[in-house]
């Protein structure tokens, strides 16, 4: 059999050794994954940032190989059919990601999720390797009677989450996202069926959790990132306004075109294969391009983000105050003599909220030496007991320098 080892940074080295992981990775779909970043604009203020989605499905992929690994040597039955089924769908879990994966979701295909495309490209692929990732998609759907393996791919303790915590945290140089991987898979169990974690745990886990409220805090919902992903949102909405008018002069030559100023909202064959052929690097050349529209609204927006020249984000418990924000529109709009309805391009309002524990999504549940489970969330002697389902939310108002 063929065998390739990858140079991971994270984990050092990953092997592939099988015939249908080489095909996956070898297939145009998933080396898409090479020009998408992982953490969207996340690099204009951790200049390390630059890692790609691929990337961290290789590494989800070599984790669920400990995992999966190490619920073997503890009895539990797993063939090797549904060990390669399980690898397979965590390699494919993020295809569906578009052009700066979460930033763009909502405004290039309203409405559907990267999951669904995600199974929409698995099950393409499937038919062109006859059949061979029926297994995967019945993991990555949650169809398959051994829930333990979906729980991996996807759950609130899954190896995507292990792996984007490690290595965000390592490429950003965050370190308070740094997590116990190892121990963790180390202290995995499945009773009923269901992954679970053995008691001595707790910590670990508990670790894991305030190392995903701090990373979203200070890396994903940084209050620059955040901003720099509102801009790039919004300049797809002034595209899109102005191709009602201009369509010609904001055309790239890419398939950027058919999904800013074509897409009906019905993903068939032909537009999944569009869709595949998108990444990162269409929407770099846009913002170059539009950078010199002459609609200063767009041009500005474009020139801002190819020199890091971001809008002030900043957050607040308490919501925004009307009058100030309308009187900001107004101040912005005088300063760069546009309308007020322009002005909405350059300051503006939202709210983000972030909960560390969703019990009702997915349990983690601590396996007891008596056989007792407990669900994370109940346990007394953790530090976060009284916070960990709490949601924290937080409003900002956003503008450009006047």
């Amino acid at each position: 059999m063929k065998q390739k080892i990858i140079n991971d940074p994270v984990y050092g080295f990953i092997t592939i050794n099988n015939a249908l992981i080489f095909d996956i990775i070898a297939h145009p779909f998933y080396q898409r994954l090479r020009r998408i970043h992982q953490m969207a604009l996340a690099y204009l203020v951790y200049p390390g940032a630059v890692h790609t989605r691929l990337h961290h499905s290789l590494g989800a992929y070599h984790l669920m190989g400990l995992a999966l690994g190490e619920l073997k040597s503890k009895g539990v039955e797993i063939t090797a059919e549904e060990e390669l089924a399980a690898k397979a769908a965590i390699l494919l879990h993020d295809v569906g990601h578009g052009p700066f994966s979460h930033a763009l979701e909502e405004e290039l295909l309203s409405g559907i999720h990267h999951e669904e495309l995600s199974l929409k490209i698995m099950q393409k692929m499937n038919v062109e390797f006859n059949g061979q990732l029926d297994l995967a998609i019945e993991i990555f759907q949650n169809k398959y009677p051994k829930k333990f393996l979906y729980q991996l791919v996807s759950g609130q303790l899954d190896v995507d989450r292990m792996d984007y915590l490690t290595r965000d945290s390592f490429f950003t140089g965050v370190h308070e996202g740094v997590i116990g991987y190892d121990r963790i898979i180390k202290m995995l169990v499945v009773h009923n069926n269901e992954l679970m974690v053995e008691e001595k745990g707790i910590y670990s886990i508990e670790k894991f959790l305030i190392a995903r409220r701090l990373m979203y805090w200070q890396a994903y919902l940084h209050k620059a990132v955040l901003a720099a992903e509102e801009m790039l949102v919004h300049i797809l909405k002034r595209a899109k306004q102005l191709s009602f008018t201009e369509k010609d002069s904001l055309k790239t030559g890419s398939g950027t075109d058919y999904f800013l100023f074509e897409f009906n909202g019905i993903v068939d064959d032909n537009v999944l294969n569009k869709f595949c052929e998108i990444d990162d690097v269409d929407f770099e050349f846009a913002i170059k391009k539009w950078s010199k529209h002459k609609d200063i609204v767009l041009s500005e927006l474009c020139k801002r983000i190819l020199n890091r020249n971001l809008f002030k984000l900043k957050f607040q418990v308490e919501e925004i105050d009307d009058a100030l924000f309308n009187k900001r529109q107004e101040e912005v709009a005088a300063r760069y003599n546009i309308s007020k309805e322009d002005a909405t391009y350059f300051v503006f309002k939202g709210s983000i909220s972030n909960t560390i524990y969703k019990p009702n999504e997915e349990s983690i549940n601590i396996l007891y030496k008596d056989g007792t489970i407990k669900d994370i969330s109940s346990i007394d002697d953790t530090l976060i007991h009284k916070t960990i389902t709490a949601t924290v939310k937080k409003n900002y108002i956003c503008s450009i320098n006047v």
